[in-house]
């Protein structure tokens, strides 16, 4: 018998302040936000500028217009102007860093089964082409407390680990990783973070001034910030700078400009695109502070009261139970041991190979299969999973509401050798 259908809810006061259809319930605000009535009015005079007199507005006032977005953007992350520039979104972002870190064959590049599939194929191909190896680290899913993650994180790095992509909120779980201590623990061992911010800005308050400080952290702007799309950002430690390119080199090379950083040279111009959404940044930021009393705070705050609502709201109607009630589809097996070694560097085990053969871990063919999750199901297992922020484990919170999860996505053909798992 199929569930009761939800009923719909009573609209919003703040509905009008966006240009939704009215028969839609916009749940999904963490993939494509939708840009308020006002901010799109404010892009649209930009772009009205700029096919009015363009070379007046992408040459000669292109500065003045984006400046000021880029110091009310710095403000609203903790950052100081110099080290923030702008890009379309946070896979862009990704794809800068990764493309300039050094790599030798036999290095290594971390990051998580939780990873945005998207900047984990810009892994992947990265290591592709520097005989490098992507490892990734198995968290078990749910997790129950911070530590979970963080050890699972540690265990995987190695001596030869050059970096590690880390997401700040994971896109299909909802899951806040403990970022602080991840990149405080990594930077222990010698290993820079990326962290893939893509859903944080606007969702959960940023302070990267504070440290511990990340060597690189994006994010996009055009989810809880309701800036318009094609607005994003990438902040950067001072000290990794210098050997930093963006994916498009253009002039900024070898044409510096007066007051502005090499790093901002290089970025804030890489060839005739729409700049529209960068200079609604700074406006877009300052309008959602303006729409509740309690400004950011206030709107972060009742953004996840609602997903917690709908979540309890969902999980009634689905029948379902428990701190992270989830529906698996799939028969669960029994659950193996994992790997309770001391956290430091250690050497990854042998393992059964994908034909049944035991094959080195220091192959650079070798696939690590990750400890199954703490239900007892293999990580891959797909689930309708419906957790609530309401749900905190220690500095991990569950701010999803209710999301279809695969933990490991397929790999594209021919790059199968250059994954390790390691649970």
């Amino acid at each position: 018998m199929n569930p009761p259908l939800l009923t719909r809810p009573a609209p919003s006061p703040l509905r009008g302040r966006w240009r939704l259809k009215p028969n839609v319930v916009f749940l999904n605000h963490g993939s494509f936000g939708a840009c308020p009535g006002a901010i799109l009015d404010i892009q649209t005079r930009f772009r009205e500028e700029m096919e009015a007199e363009p070379v007046q507005f992408l040459w000669r006032r292109y500065e003045e217009r984006l400046e000021p977005s880029r110091t009310v953007l710095a403000s609203f992350i903790g950052a100081q102007p110099r080290d923030v520039v702008f890009v379309g979104n946070a896979t862009v972002g990704v794809n800068a860093v990764l493309r300039s870190v050094p790599l030798k064959l036999g290095d290594e590049l971390l990051t998580t089964n939780f990873a945005y599939n998207a900047c984990r194929n810009a892994l992947i191909e990265t290591s592709r082409r520097a005989g490098a190896r992507v490892v990734i680290a198995e968290l078990p899913y749910p997790l129950r407390t911070a530590d979970q993650a963080v050890e699972a994180i540690l265990r995987a790095a190695t001596p030869r680990t050059r970096l590690a992509m880390i997401d700040h909120v994971t896109s299909d779980t909802g899951v806040v990783l403990p970022i602080e201590v991840i990149v405080r623990e990594l930077a222990g061992l010698g290993v820079d973070t990326l962290v893939d911010g893509a859903h944080a800005p606007g969702m959960v308050a940023l302070d990267l001034g504070k440290n511990p400080r990340p060597a690189y952290y994006t994010g996009n702007l055009h989810k809880w910030v309701c800036a318009p799309k094609g607005a994003g950002f990438l902040w950067v430690r001072e000290d990794r700078q210098e050997a930093l390119q963006p994916p498009v080199i253009s002039h900024g090379n070898n044409r510096p400009r007066t007051g502005y950083t090499p790093f901002q040279d290089r970025f804030d111009w890489q060839g005739t695109i729409d700049p529209s959404p960068w200079f609604c940044v700074g406006e877009a930021i300052r309008w959602m502070q303006a729409l509740l009393p309690g400004g950011w705070h206030a709107l972060r705050e009742r953004n996840r009261e609602l997903a917690v609502a709908a979540r309890y709201r969902q999980a009634a109607k689905l029948h379902l139970f428990g701190g992270f009630a989830h529906v698996a589809l799939g028969a669960a097996k029994k659950a193996r041991k994992t790997n309770s070694a001391p956290l430091r560097h250690r050497a990854a085990p042998r393992t059964t190979g994908p034909r049944g053969r035991q094959r080195s871990a220091s192959n650079p063919g070798t696939i690590l299969r990750g400890s199954r999750t703490a239900a007892g199901e293999r990580p891959n297992r797909l689930r309708a999973a419906a957790h609530g922020g309401a749900e905190a484990r220690g500095d991990c919170r569950y701010d999803g509401c209710v999301a279809g999860y695969r933990q490991t996505m397929g790999q594209p053909r021919g790059t199968r050798s250059l994954v390790t798992r390691r649970g």
